[in-house]
C-alpha cells in the first residue's frame, strides 16, 4: 500500500469503491477508517467508528480470537482469511467471510490492518463449528463485556424472563444505566469495580421487580491484561419464590398462617440472647382457647378450625410487626412481646380476649392466658415458658377469674 498523502488518497478511493465492508484497525486494536459499506453492513457511521474499539463489533466468545489476530499483526504476521461474527448496531449477529492484508510504514514495518468483510449465509457462529456462540445465545441468561470505564462493549445471552433485552441491546450502556444503580457504593457497580481490580464477585440483585443472581469476572486479553469485565446474570425471581414459600410453609402453621411451635422458639431464644445483650425486657404471652374440644363435639371441626383462626386474628389484630404470634399447640397459642413489660403483657391479653367476645361470626369464646416477662420471670426461654405456662394453669382452673393471674401475678 502506497505510504503519504498520494497513498492514503489511494486508500480512501478504493475503499469507497468497494463493495465489501472496510475496516482499517490499528495494532491497538482501534478503528482508523471505516468505508460506506461497513455502515451498510454494520449499520455504525464512519463518525460513529472511527478510533472506537473492534470490541464493539466482537462478540464476547469472538475476542480471545481476534485479540490472537491483533497478536500476531504485531508480530508482523497476519492471517489472511477466516470467517468470524461481528456485531451489528442494530444487536443482530452478522456473520461474515474476512480477508485481512496488512499495513506497512515506509521501513515495512507493519502499522495496521485492512478488514475486508463480506456477510455470508452460514458460518462460524453456527452448527458445530462453534457450538460456544451458539450455546450463549440461547441461554436463558444474560452475558455482557464492559471496558475499563464499566462501558458495555457487548452483551449475549436469550435474556431474561419477560425481558426485552437481546443481543447487543445494551451496548454503549453504562453498567449503572443496566443495573439501574444510581449510588456509586451501590453494591452492583462495587463488585465490577473489584472486577477491574483482578477480583470476581457475586451477588444478587433486583431489577424491574426480577432478582438476578450475577456473577462479575475480569475480562483478560490473551496477554494477560485486564480490558474490563464481564458479567453473567441468571433471572432466580421464580427459583427465590418457590424458596420463600417452602421456608414459609417450614415456619407456619397452615391452618392460622401464624408462626409454627418450631418458629416461636427459635424466635424466643434469639430474643433471650438480645435482651441479655442490650439488657432490655421483653414478655411472653401463652393462650389457650377454652373448650375447644366441646366445640368440635357438637359442632364439627370445621367450626373448631374456624374458632382457632378466630383467635389467630384476634392475636394478629392486637399484636405488631416485630412481635411474633404463634400457633404453640393444638389449642395452645404463643405472643412474644418485643421490649413490652408485665403491665403492657396484660394489657394485649384484655384486648385480645376483650375482641374474641365482640366478634359475631361465631359462639363466644374464651382463651386462658399466662404472662411471663425477661428477666423478672426466667432469663431462659425454657424458664419464661415454664413460669407462663404456671399462670394459664391457674387461669385455667378459675375460669369465674379470667386475667386473674395476668394482673396480679
Amino acid at each position: 500500500m502506497p505510504d503519504g498523502v498520494s497513498g492514503k488518497t489511494l486508500l480512501r478511493t478504493l475503499m469507497e469503491l468497494c463493495d465489501d465492508a472496510i475496516i482499517e484497525v490499528c495494532l491497538d486494536g482501534k478503528i482508523a477508517r471505516w468505508n460506506r459499506a461497513a455502515e451498510r453492513l454494520y449499520g455504525y457511521t464512519e463518525e460513529e467508528m472511527t478510533g472506537q474499539s473492534m470490541a464493539h463489533l466482537v462478540p464476547i466468545y469472538e475476542m480471545p480470537a481476534f485479540e490472537a489476530v491483533l497478536q500476531d499483526l504485531r508480530r508482523g504476521e497476519i492471517r489472511k482469511k477466516e470467517k468470524m461474527e461481528r456485531l451489528a448496531k442494530d444487536g443482530s449477529c452478522v456473520c461474515v467471510a474476512i480477508k485481512r492484508s496488512a499495513i506497512r510504514d515506509e521501513n515495512g514495518r507493519v502499522v495496521g490492518m485492512i478488514e475486508c468483510g463480506k456477510a455470508v449465509q452460514t458460518g462460524i457462529g453456527t452448527g458445530t463449528e462453534n457450538p460456544l456462540g451458539l450455546l450463549i445465545d440461547q441461554m436463558p441468561v444474560l452475558v455482557w463485556t464492559t471496558d475499563k470505564q464499566l462501558r458495555i462493549t457487548s452483551n449475549w445471552g436469550s435474556g431474561f424472563h419477560l425481558s426485552e433485552i437481546g443481543p447487543g441491546k445494551l451496548a454503549g450502556k453504562t453498567v449503572a444505566d443496566f443495573l439501574g444503580c444510581e449510588q456509586p457504593d451501590a453494591i452492583p457497580i462495587l463488585r465490577h469495580v473489584e472486577a477491574l481490580r483482578g477480583r470476581g464477585g457475586r451477588f444478587e440483585h433486583q431489577r424491574d421487580e426480577r432478582v438476578l443472581d450475577v456473577q462479575v469476572e475480569p475480562l483478560r486479553s490473551p496477554e494477560g491484561n485486564l480490558i474490563g469485565c464481564v458479567g453473567v446474570a441468571l433471572d432466580v425471581t421464580d427459583r427465590k419464590r418457590t424458596e420463600e414459600q417452602m421456608l414459609y410453609q417450614a415456619t407456619h402453621d397452615a391452618l392460622t398462617g401464624l408462626s409454627n411451635y418450631r418458629e416461636s422458639v427459635e424466635s424466643l431464644e434469639r430474643e433471650v440472647k438480645r435482651a441479655t445483650r442490650t439488657h432490655g425486657v421483653f414478655s411472653v404471652l401463652l393462650l389457650d382457647l377454652d373448650g375447644l374440644k366441646e366445640i368440635n363435639d357438637r359442632q364439627g371441626h370445621l367450626a373448631g378450625n374456624h374458632a382457632l383462626k378466630r383467635l389467630a386474628n384476634a392475636m394478629r389484630e392486637h399484636s405488631r410487626a416485630v412481635d411474633v404470634a404463634a400457633r404453640y399447640g393444638g389449642d395452645e397459642f404463643a405472643l412474644l412481646l418485643i421490649d413490652a413489660d408485665f403491665t403492657m403483657a396484660g394489657q394485649v391479653a384484655e384486648r385480645i380476649c376483650e375482641c374474641l367476645r365482640a366478634q359475631s361470626d361465631g359462639p363466644p369464646l374464651s382463651v386462658s392466658v399466662g404472662v411471663a416477662t425477661y428477666p423478672a420471670d426466667g432469663r431462659t426461654g425454657q424458664e419464661l415458658l415454664e413460669a407462663a405456662d404456671q399462670r394459664l394453669y391457674r387461669d385455667k382452673k378459675d375460669p369465674k377469674k379470667k386475667l386473674h393471674a395476668v394482673r396480679h401475678a
